[in-house]
């Protein structure tokens, strides 16, 4: 069993006991987050697919902890001139767990 689900504006595969990072939501760390954008369903039964989101489904997860990616390094260089910037980012994620997939 999976679902497709849009959380936060990016759609993600989500499978029982899964544990993915996502954009970070303003939640605590140990609460309950349900999800109810669901693009997609599937079973044994079948699948489910929403024109534009499955109206009786939905994924709920915990939240496990808020931490921030890797970085990732920005250079800019002109050659010739003596123009190099460098510049960083580390994008904010939010781990957790799904804990079911409710038809």
């Amino acid at each position: 069993m999976y679902a497709i689900v849009n959380i936060s504006g990016k759609q993600f595969k989500v499978t029982t006991a899964q544990q993915l990072y996502v954009p970070l939501l303003e939640t605590e760390v140990g609460a309950k987050v349900q999800f109810s954008e669901v693009m997609l369903y599937a079973d044994d039964n079948g699948v489910l697919v929403g024109a534009p989101t499955v109206e009786t489904a939905k994924v709920t997860a915990t939240v496990l902890e808020h931490m921030k990616d890797e970085k990732v390094l920005v250079f800019k260089k002109k050659r010739r001139k003596g123009y190099r910037k460098l510049n960083g980012h580390r994008q904010q994620l939010t781990r957790i767990e799904i804990e079911s997939i409710d038809k």
